[in-house]
């Protein structure tokens, strides 16, 4: 199933436990503990730690707002669902999660991957901004951009990032020919679609970095271990690289 369909399985699965041991006679202390271990161990079989993370707190964290909001009426369980899908829209559930670029991750960057004073950049599925801004650190003179799906999240940090062009699109469809250097924060599954587009599009020595996911089966010019876990996979695109 495609996410968040599993989240949603996972905490429905809890809720269902929940309620048949309360409404057995089994005390609400126990029927939520019961319910909870459930959730956490089906936590246990989403691959990427943030959801495991997310299915874990996912259903306590409904109870106890369930009893908060117990005087209130149904339909307010409406208004968070419907800010969900304007921030993070169907369309983007196959691509990365809305998840932040660690501050100070791109610091080394420069070195790495030298690029002129003006140079084109692009954060493609650039959420919140925070990717923008790293880049920004890392090259101070350079002209940066990003790329959003979701309307609401566009107009958001073209608000936070007054210094970036914010395109409102597709990051598969807009084309990346113009930039000296693409940035993504994406997820395993769609390294390899995000190589065959930079091998199609980017110019000859353009740079591909990629937070945490490595390209399939393609030897990275450098890669650098960042706290917290996280690695930064630094690709350089060369002609013979192109296919055909």
């Amino acid at each position: 199933m495609r996410w968040p369909l599993p989240a949603l399985f996972s905490w429905g699965a809890a809720w269902a436990v929940f309620l048949f041991l309360s409404r057995s006679g089994l005390s609400l202390l126990a029927a939520l503990l019961l319910a909870s271990v459930l959730g956490a161990g089906l936590a246990l079989l989403h691959s990427a730690r943030w959801r495991r993370i997310m299915v874990a707190l996912g259903f306590p964290l409904s109870v106890l707002m369930s009893g908060q909001l117990a005087a209130m009426p149904a339909w307010i369980w409406l208004l968070p669902l419907a800010l969900l899908a304007l921030a993070y829209p169907s369309r983007s559930w196959g691509d990365a999660p809305l998840f932040p670029t660690p501050r100070n991750a791109l610091l080394g960057l420069r070195e790495l991957a030298p690029l002129p004073d003006g140079a084109q950049l692009l954060d493609a599925g650039c959420g919140l901004g925070h990717g923008l801004r790293e880049l920004r650190r890392a090259y101070p003179q350079a002209r940066i951009e990003g790329v959003e799906w979701s309307g609401l999240l566009a107009r958001v940090v073209a608000w936070r990032c007054p210094w970036a062009k914010i395109h409102r699109g597709d990051m598969w469809a807009q084309s990346w020919q113009p930039y000296a250097l693409v940035y993504v924060f994406q997820r395993p599954e769609t390294m390899a679609r995000v190589w065959a587009k930079a091998c199609a599009e980017l110019p000859d020595s353009a740079w591909l970095i990629s937070l945490d996911f490595a390209v399939p089966e393609q030897q990275p010019r450098a890669s650098m271990p960042l706290p917290g876990g996280h690695s930064l996979w630094i690709y350089q695109i060369r002609t013979r690289q192109r296919p055909g």
